[in-house]
């Protein structure tokens, strides 16, 4: 029973904080209007969240491991509802900055305790089934938190909407009741050198390229950010390699099998990253929908990740390969990606079903494997480190590919369209040179999804061979010589071949 609370309160907060994240963009213009703010001081409403929730996911991890998975999920909620209650009651828009970033402070403490709580309950094949429904839950807030949020603001008021997230904040405080307490064996001293150099590094590069597509990406203010936090991020390896009780155990990475799950990441990240924040623009500008149906469209390609994690989830535990599931999804997205060069200006629902769904199937099956198979490749005392570094590791993809994704649309514009690209790739066109610039978009829109799909399919290709089985596996499946064929097959037998086979394998 207590397992079961502890399941749902920890997928509520998969729920909650998902759109938390996506639904705030929603409510920025009634902001803007109420406290009479605009640019970046607006902008950093969902910029503060976003930097330190990422940002301190890996301590928040670590930390768990150390102090408490519980205390540190149920300190991550009670951060986050103050947060929240704060931004709801602000009385200008310094205090609404400074609280959505001590509102991402919390999430970090959800987000990374959430999956390390999820990893030292449940073993085997209820660890499976659990981190499924973790990947069906948190599709579900991405995909019905900008709805959501959109119904709250426009009923409600964007007040009522931070309040109602600080009520959920509550809530998941509450339920931590309800939940055992887990920690590694030992406890060490923390390692603040490590925490502050990750953390100052992280937020650095982050800061960097959130601001690239304002400043540019050789603009003194982002050359110096990506500088300051590649010098403390090579800092912060440093103090890692020597502490004893690192904030990042550097031998996780030696884990191929771990790497591989963490690169699937990554890839799934890149492959629908852009796609999906910047096609409902294109269906506003190029297609003339109301926000309303760019929205009922995308639901096209979120609908698949409420059902499709649970399947893959029941398929691993059924016997068939985690490897050949992923890159399968990994495929699926490079193939969605592909089919959506259909796109043109005009195009329907019934166009752009196939190719979304297809990417849709493709997340839903990634998502409900990498967590759980990358935890199973880490010991029990550091699944609060593995998860807050998988957390991290989408988080900084996802700013790295929604920056990356708007700067090269962008360049490509630029040489169709001059000074306009800038407009025309948020959708803005002109309504006197509307079906040239559609067209032009959709050019421009067509040579990027084929890129994308192309890194796709190598990325998935480069998962497929980190989480091939060891070498030595194969040879032990070799025919037996003339020598081993006459050896009677006893238990000791057995033993002394997986003693050899654990000798041969490289460390």
């Amino acid at each position: 029973m207590q397992n079961k609370l502890t399941l749902v309160v920890v997928l509520l907060g998969y729920l909650v904080l998902p759109m938390s994240m996506s639904g705030t963009t929603v409510a920025l213009p009634q902001i803007g209007a109420s406290l009479d703010a605009s640019g970046g001081a607006l902008q950093w409403v969902v910029t503060g969240y976003f930097l330190t929730a990422s940002s301190f996911m890996l301590v928040a991890g670590s930390t768990g491991d150390l102090f408490g998975r519980r205390r540190i999920y149920r300190a991550g909620a009670a951060v986050y509802a103050l947060g929240s209650l704060a931004a709801a009651l602000t009385p200008g828009i310094l205090v609404l900055d400074v609280a959505r970033t001590l509102t991402g402070v919390g999430a970090a403490g959800v987000m990374a305790g959430g999956g390390a709580i999820l990893a030292s309950t449940f073993t085997g094949t209820e660890r499976t089934r659990a981190f499924a429904a973790m990947g069906t839950t948190a599709g579900l807030g991405m995909a019905i938190g900008p709805t959501l949020a959109g119904w709250l603001v426009g009923a409600l008021g964007w007040r009522a909407t931070f309040g109602t997230f600080a009520a959920a904040g509550m809530l998941l405080l509450a339920g931590t009741f309800a939940m055992a307490e887990s920690r590694a064996d030992r406890r060490p001293r923390v390692d603040w050198g490590g925490a502050v150099t990750f953390i100052a590094g992280l937020a650095s590069v982050m800061l960097a390229i959130t601001q690239s597509s304002r400043a540019g990406w050789t603009g003194p203010l982002v050359l110096g950010l990506l500088a300051a936090g590649g010098a403390l991020l090579a800092l912060f390896a440093a103090v890692q390699r020597r502490s004893a009780h690192p904030v990042l155990d550097l031998t996780l990475l030696r884990n191929r099998w771990f790497v591989g799950w963490l690169t699937s990441g990554v890839v799934m990240v890149l492959g629908f990253g852009g796609m999906m924040s910047y096609l409902p623009t294109f269906l506003q500008g190029a297609n003339g929908m109301s926000a309303r149906d760019a929205g009922l469209i995308m639901l096209m390609s979120t609908a698949p990740t409420l059902f499709m994690p649970l399947l893959g989830g029941r398929l691993v535990n059924r016997g068939v390969s985690p490897r050949a599931l992923i890159t399968a999804g990994l495929l699926l997205i490079a193939a969605g990606n592909a089919w959506l060069t259909v796109l043109h200006p005009g195009i329907g629902a019934g166009g752009l079903l196939g190719p979304l769904l297809t990417v849709g199937v493709g997340i839903g099956l990634a998502t409900g494997l990498i967590d759980a198979q990358a935890m199973n490749q880490v010991a029990q005392s550091r699944t609060g480190m593995a998860a807050g570094l998988l957390n991290t590791i989408r988080g900084g993809s996802q700013t790295l590919v929604l920056a990356l994704f708007g700067s090269v649309l962008i360049s490509l514009l630029t040489g169709r369209v001059g000074d306009q690209a800038g407009k025309v790739a948020t959708g803005e066109l002109a309504a006197a040179q509307h079906d040239f610039l559609a067209a032009q978009l959709s050019d421009a829109w067509q040579v990027l999804l084929w890129a994308i799909a192309a890194v796709t399919v190598l990325g998935a290709l480069a998962v497929a061979a980190l989480l091939a089985p060891a070498r030595e596996t194969a040879r032990s499946c070799k025919p037996l010589s003339s020598r081993s064929r006459g050896m009677r097959v006893t238990g000791a037998n057995v033993r002394l071949r997986r003693e050899q086979l654990s000798r041969e394998q490289p460390r």
